[in-house]
């Protein structure tokens, strides 16, 4: 009986998203399952969730600059963006890379298969109306999706007409969100009910909040150190960490900054290190994938254990509903008892009102029995599995020439691209010296640029396949940036191609011809060994536009 052929693509590229997929399906996924973990607390994964791009997630109360934002980061409008003084974006809006501009209506998000949205089906029609997806062509989208909310407005005005938990979808995205963002105008420093919920609900996330006091060039230096004093001090009642949270001051939109030089260049060397800490999410996604991973493990792994001992307590026949009454009237008696029995950290436990409100809607003795060995299963993917895949990351700084970085690092010359005249009073930008128009080592997309000649095809290696790559380049600890072939060929040959078509992936492989494959050569035999894998045959020379943009100028035609 013939053996049954390996999937050459699932057996080729091994990254540490695939790692965690193959982690969470076969041994975290199975507990959940047992013991309706995503009823309690957030739905079961999908793989989608995990090769989502890093998300960022923008809150705060209506006019405080959040669309702005986000356009400032594009350098351009999205689809569906509204501007202005009155609350204007009414709905949660996902930015998302697409190859032309559209807008995709939350439902139809919701039921994608490639898309991280299927949770949020738990919040149903009422949400779903108003949440929708802007996708349109933009370098930074390339690596990161941008989740623009709706405005905050004080008192109940916003709480009676949603048809929502506004809080409950902000936790939701907190808990899939790489870096939050809230939003302070330097105007308007009050947070409302609504707005202190959104923030008491990212609890648990508090390493991913990033604070930014918008608007901060419309005030004097003086005014600004009162504002700053009282965000902090407001923030400090909400935020409860021991920690302060860091604010970022400055003025994030296409105008030029007001105020003194002084002024102008802290808002500027403010406004550049929030864009450097944005430039770092995309290389910091996997350990945050990895970071959200371990908690829902020990999560699951508590609920596990709270369930198997509620079951335990359960009468075998008769009393059947008396019995969890009274187990949930003393559920923190219970916890304590599972606390003391199994050793875990109190940090694990969830919420004893809520796991108690949701308990009370499902019959104790129909769950199964503790099953000790997905349990331990569990631990194994804590003590050994995880571990091995944190030995796969690429070393910070690695990679100073990725796609990512040079995407995000046009974003980082946006700050420099508009320095306003010396004195000047008007909000009308100067027009700037032509030195200022070209940028020699790479054309930023944001600014204005001369006419110049048809620029050469785009890179045929997607970024996000790119990133990919750069995994799996990463895991043959290359010496100066390069592999060898010995390092190369186990990799190709997990292909199952013949040795034939490899070699002549090598050869094309390896354009400057020194017998090494560096980051961006190897990104080349990966994408022609999954081509040939997926029944595409060679070309008989290798096209231009699969020429890495460093290697142009060897290429002969």
């Amino acid at each position: 009986m013939p053996r049954a052929k390996k999937e050459p693509v699932a057996e080729m590229f091994e990254s540490v998203s695939d790692g965690l997929k193959q982690l969470y399906r076969s041994k975290i996924r199975p507990v959940e399952e047992n013991y309706r973990f995503g009823e309690f607390y957030s739905p079961l994964l999908t793989d989608s969730d995990f090769d989502a791009k890093p998300m960022v997630l923008l809150l705060g109360q209506y006019s405080v600059g959040k669309t702005s934002f986000i356009k400032y980061l594009l350098g351009r409008d999205f689809p569906g963006a509204h501007i202005g003084p009155e609350p204007t974006t009414d709905r949660f809006i996902a930015v998302m890379h697409g190859n032309e501009d559209k807008t995709t209506p939350g439902n139809a998000l919701a039921v994608s298969a490639n898309m991280p949205f299927r949770g949020l089906e738990m919040f149903g029609n009422g949400f779903l109306n108003k949440f929708q997806g802007a996708q349109l062509d933009s370098p930074l989208l390339h690596h990161v999706t941008l989740i623009d909310t709706p405005g905050v407005l004080s008192g109940e005005k916003q709480r009676i007409g949603r048809s929502y938990s506004f809080t409950d979808v902000c936790g939701w995205f907190a808990s899939r969100a790489d870096v939050i963002l809230l939003l302070f105008d330097a105007h308007k420093l009050d947070i409302s009910d609504e707005f202190k919920d959104a923030i008491e609900a990212l609890k648990g996330h508090d390493d991913k909040i990033r604070v930014v006091l918008n608007k901060a060039d419309a005030v004097d230096a003086q005014k600004l150190l009162r504002i700053y004093g009282a965000l902090m001090w407001s923030l400090g009642k909400v935020v409860k960490t021991p920690e302060c949270v860091r604010v970022y001051i400055g003025s994030f939109w296409d105008h030029p900054l007001k105020g003194s030089e002084w002024s102008r260049q802290l808002f500027e060397a403010e406004m550049r290190d929030l864009l450097t800490d944005l430039k770092n999410v995309p290389r910091n996604a996997a350990v945050r994938k990895v970071n959200e991973l371990v908690k829902r493990v020990r999560l699951a792994k508590a609920h596990a254990y709270i369930v198997g001992h509620l079951k335990k307590e359960m009468p075998s026949m008769f009393g059947k509903d008396k019995a969890q009454a009274k187990l949930l009237a003393n559920l923190e008696d219970h916890f304590l008892k599972v606390h003391r029995a199994h050793q875990l950290p109190v940090g694990d436990f969830p919420d004893v009102t809520k796991f108690k409100q949701v308990m009370e809607a499902h019959d104790l003795s129909k769950f199964p029995k503790l099953d000790m060995k997905q349990i331990e299963a569990m631990e194994q993917v804590l003590a050994r599995e995880i571990p091995r895949l944190m030995a796969q990351f690429p070393q910070e700084g690695t990679q100073p020439g990725s796609a990512v970085g040079q995407a995000l690092t046009h974003v980082s010359e946006h700050v420099a691209a508009h320095p306003p005249p010396p004195q000047q009073l008007s909000y009308q930008p100067a027009e700037p010296p032509p030195s200022q128009l070209i940028y020699a080592a790479q054309p930023s997309p944001y600014v204005a640029a001369p006419a110049a000649a048809p620029t050469a095809p785009a890179w045929a290696i997607s970024p996000a396949d790119k990133t990919k790559y750069d995994e799996v380049f990463a895991t043959m600890q290359p010496q100066g940036g390069l592999a060898s072939g010995l390092a190369v060929r186990p990799i190709l040959e997990r292909s199952g191609l013949p040795v034939d078509v490899l070699r002549q992936v090598w050869n094309f492989s390896d354009i400057d011809r020194d017998g090494n494959l560096d980051r961006d050569e190897f990104a080349v035999a990966m994408h022609l060994t999954r081509e040939c894998a997926a029944g595409r045959p060679l070309p008989p020379s290798l096209p231009i536009d699969m020429y890495p943009p460093s290697k142009r100028h060897l290429f002969s035609g």
